[in-house]
């Protein structure tokens, strides 16, 4: 179900920078204590997308990419009360349309519950995990890094 309401915007000055950091900082389990000024470095080094009703934000993601040949897309959310509509599929729809991402080689991301908004966009389960490696360190926000 497509909402015409719902704009979808690539335009950093629009980001309520504010409203995304409240949200990873509280809500996101991946970025829990998050700083505001990582939030802004994050913002500043990745093609980012806000979805807004209006001039309401309700929707944030952001995509790490050399815009060449790699993408890692990142603290997506639809703010809790506009969940359960289809923004987030919306979302995804347009970053499957956009030019520079349909480009690259490769896309990766991580989710705990929500595969099925991803699985109709080409994401799959890695096909071969023991090829990966990661440095996680999950607590790093909260010890003031």
């Amino acid at each position: 179900m497509k909402d015409d309401r719902l704009q979808i915007s690539t335009d950093k000055h629009r980001l309520d920078v504010g409203l995304i950091h409240a949200f990873l900082r509280d809500h996101a389990p991946w970025a829990k204590g998050i700083a505001r000024a990582t939030v802004e470095q994050a913002i500043a080094g990745s093609l980012c997308y806000g979805a807004y009703l209006g001039e309401r934000q309700v929707g944030f993601a952001r995509v790490v990419t050399d815009l060449a040949t790699f993408g890692y897309l990142c603290d997506v959310f639809v703010v809790p009360e506009c969940r359960g509509r289809g923004y987030a599929r919306q979302l995804m729809q347009r970053m499957a349309d956009e030019p520079a991402l349909r480009r690259l080689r490769r896309m990766v991301l991580v989710t705990s519950n929500a595969h099925a908004v991803y699985l109709p966009f080409g994401f799959t389960a890695l096909e071969h995990p023991e090829r990966y490696m990661e440095l996680h360190r999950p607590d790093i926000y909260l010890k003031g890094a």
